[in-house]
């Protein structure tokens, strides 16, 4: 293969994971020519409606894998977190890399942290985890819809129409606006999303010479870790329209997943831990999801 073609979204963070992937396989491969096809997206498209609504993050990526089976692209860049657990037949998850900070950032001009914000502060989001575990911590906070690519939603901070925005940090440590977060918001206040921090590569399933050209970029830890996460999203049956969170951390062998099911409305959390070895990843992630379920998430799931 003389070029190879990397499907993205135009947004900023988009086309900085693609030229990521793309400076990587540059080292690997010299002689390799790589070339971005930007693509627009329906989810890039519809700014005025929450992602909950119109369909979920699968909206971001549909386009891109449509331009992979017109041969348009040979593999697609994506933000794990954006990724259907259930990913279309004919395609295939081919790496994982390293994952960046994966938590969520408190971002303002005029406070410091959750705990400082004045009673009924406007905050922005558009995440009903990040909602779910934000009204648990400040139920007083009025929680405005927030749309559109990093940049945009600074301009609205800065614009004045919030008092404080969430967002996470690995899109703004990768866009140079680490000096924005005020404060990274632990697990233990906001338990990040499934994937939150990873770049994935999707390929076309059974394409053995792209999967040999991106093999090195693979970050083993890291994924375990999505492995475990998204297995137990993928039992939870859970997307954008539901405030599911699964976080994993890894210490030698040894994987600790926890995940979360809430209710928006109810404000009632489930949560709850599993430990296990780093061979049995996904089988892990189920048995999290099964005590969830045995908790009542498919009751609360229902009602979301």
């Amino acid at each position: 293969m003389k070029t190879l073609k990397i499907a993205t979204r135009k947004s900023p963070l988009a086309l900085w994971q693609a030229e990521h992937v793309k400076s990587r396989l540059k080292q690997l491969h010299p002689n390799l020519e790589v070339e971005l096809v930007k693509m627009m997206t329906t989810g890039d498209q519809i700014l005025n409606s929450p992602l909950s609504k119109i369909g979920g993050k699968g909206l971001f990526i549909k386009e891109l894998e449509i331009g992979m089976l017109e041969g348009k692209a040979d593999i697609a860049v994506h933000s794990m977190k954006d990724m259907p657990y259930k990913i279309p037949e004919g395609f295939a998850l081919g790496a994982v890399l390293k994952r960046e900070n994966p938590f969520d950032a408190f971002v303002s001009n005029h406070f410091n942290n959750l705990e400082d914000l004045p009673l009924n502060s406007k905050v922005g989001t558009c995440s009903m985890r990040r909602i779910v575990q934000l009204k648990s911590i400040r139920p007083d906070l009025e929680i405005l819809d927030l749309r559109g690519n990093v940049n945009t939603r600074l301009k609205k901070l800065d614009d004045g129409e919030y008092d404080a925005i969430i967002l996470a940090c690995a899109g703004l440590i990768r866009l140079n606006f680490a000096d924005r977060i005020k404060q990274q918001i632990s697990a233990k206040q906001s338990l990040p999303a499934v994937g939150q921090g990873a770049v994935g590569i999707e390929i076309r399933e059974n394409d053995q010479a792209i999967l040999e050209l991106i093999t090195p970029l693979i970050d083993k830890q890291t994924t375990h870790r999505i492995s475990a996460e998204r297995a137990m999203n993928a039992r939870l049956e859970g997307g954008c329209s539901v405030p599911i969170a699964g976080f994993s951390t890894l210490d030698g062998d040894i994987i600790t997943l926890t995940g979360l099911v809430g209710n928006v409305e109810s404000g009632v959390i489930l949560k709850h831990k599993v430990v296990g070895n780093v061979d049995n990843t996904e089988e892990l992630g189920k048995q999290l999801a099964d005590k969830l379920i045995a908790m009542g998430a498919r009751d609360i799931l229902k009602v979301n």
